[in-house]
């Protein structure tokens, strides 16, 4: 029979322990977001910052893809009418800048979403992006600010490419917070936005600019379109972790990545993805036309490539949880590699058609994973966002397009560009 003195003791420490607990519930800095709570790995909230986040994929780099989509018809209407004094090369670098940006701001947003500031971050994201799309239509023909690069640069190139960089990286990690076992296949979904947007918004651009809106209001309907989308993205999305309470350096964060093989590998094949990628994207259409097929099935090539893109981001989100990230992320790549090198044979619409939509569908896959791999590969929640916007930061690289021109030459030696796209891809 125990004593009362030893009741009273017992009594004693169990009411300190629960006073400690309760204390540390209250104190986040002693909670660890990965353990303390559960993922719900589904439910409304969940489901509704997946659809949040695809809509701001899908109004974010699903709008710049659209820039390599209707560059033709983009390169012409600004040569001719606004920036009669400007290169089309010269001209191609807004959209090319604005995929730089695009991914190069994720390494400032993640961290800030790291920080707590998740909701701050998207609203200046989508509100710059709104506003550069008015900004954009503002520009006229004949007029020295309204028509001079500068104000086309700021407007399209700057401007959006911020935006898209400021809402990229937080739109994937915010899924992080309430998956972790359907992570890959929730990040996957998100990741089919850009490519229904790359299939719809150059549709949709080319019928209002070219029909009764013109370029002014048809840009400015594409921009109310689009803050619509982000307003209820912006609705949807919601965070569920408490902010880190010790927010680690990028100068740490790269310490520990630097002696890890796995990150290093992964954020080098991902530049070397977007090298090759970049060929395909920009150079399939011209490739189309310069082999005798018609403007139109030439136009809809992209979107062919898209659409498999599209279908393969999914697929490749359903397989990865059965086979696993890695294994889906090599085999994606090589396959995608095996595609861009059989643009050596092409020469008729049936050849254009299988290599955009065998492009598309594994380097769906592969972009499906990216996000993925890089949460697969980080051993501290607290580094995801960090990883993330330094993984884009190093896959922004833009000389993919460039280079390739080079090697294609003013003669257009298809095999030549075709050869060292697909190596670079297969790294």
């Amino acid at each position: 029979m125990s004593t009362p003195s030893s009741g009273d003791e017992i009594a004693k420490q169990t009411l300190e322990s629960v006073s400690k607990s309760v204390e540390n519930v209250g104190n986040t800095s002693l909670v660890d977001p990965s353990d303390a709570l559960s993922f719900p790995e589904g439910g409304f909230t969940a489901w509704g910052t997946v659809l949040g986040a695809l809509l701001i994929q899908f109004c974010g780099f699903g709008y710049g893809n659209a820039y390599g989509v209707f560059q033709g018809k983009h390169i012409y209407f600004y040569t001719q009418t606004y920036l009669t004094n400007s290169t089309p090369s010269a001209i191609a670098w807004i959209g090319s800048v604005n995929v730089f940006l695009g991914l190069s701001v994720g390494i400032v947003s993640g961290r800030m979403v790291d920080r707590g500031a998740f909701y701050p971050v998207m609203k200046i994201g989508c509100l710059l992006q709104c506003s550069s799309l008015f900004l954009l239509s503002l520009a006229k023909p004949d007029q020295y600010y309204q028509a001079s690069p500068i104000f086309i640069f700021l407007s399209q190139g700057i401007g959006m490419g911020i935006a898209t960089g400021l809402t990229n990286v937080p739109s994937f990690t915010v899924v992080s917070h309430h998956f972790q076992r359907r992570r890959d296949l929730a990040m996957g979904i998100v990741a089919t936005g850009s490519a229904l947007g790359a299939i719809l918004h150059p549709v949709m651009l080319n019928n209002l600019i070219n029909g009764r809106l013109g370029f002014a209001n048809g840009v400015r309907a594409s921009a109310a379109l689009s803050g619509g989308l982000l307003f209820i993205a912006n609705l949807l999305m919601r965070t569920r972790l408490p902010p880190q309470p010790k927010i680690v350096s990028y100068t740490r964060v790269l310490q520990n990545s630097s002696r890890d093989g796995a990150y290093i590998c992964a954020c080098v094949g991902m530049a070397a993805f977007e090298f090759g990628y970049s060929f395909e994207n920009f150079y399939l259409q011209l490739d189309s036309t310069l082999h005798g097929l018609s403007q139109g099935f030439s136009f809809y090539s992209i979107t062919i490539l898209y659409s498999g893109s599209s279908i393969g981001r999914l697929t490749g989100s359903v397989v990865a949880g059965y086979v696993g990230i890695p294994n889906t992320t090599i085999v994606s790549l090589l396959i995608s590699s095996a595609a861009l090198f059989a643009m050596i044979g092409l020469h008729s619409a049936a050849s254009v058609a299988v290599i955009a939509v065998s492009y598309g569908f594994f380097s769906g896959g592969f972009i499906a994973m990216m996000s993925p791999l890089i949460s697969h590969l980080t051993p501290e929640f607290s580094h995801i966002g960090a990883r993330m916007g330094i993984t884009y930061a190093i896959s922004s690289e833009s000389l993919g397009a460039p280079i390739c021109g080079i090697v294609l030459t003013s003669h257009y030696i298809w095999w030549k560009a075709a050869i060292l796209a697909g190596a670079s891809d297969s790294c």
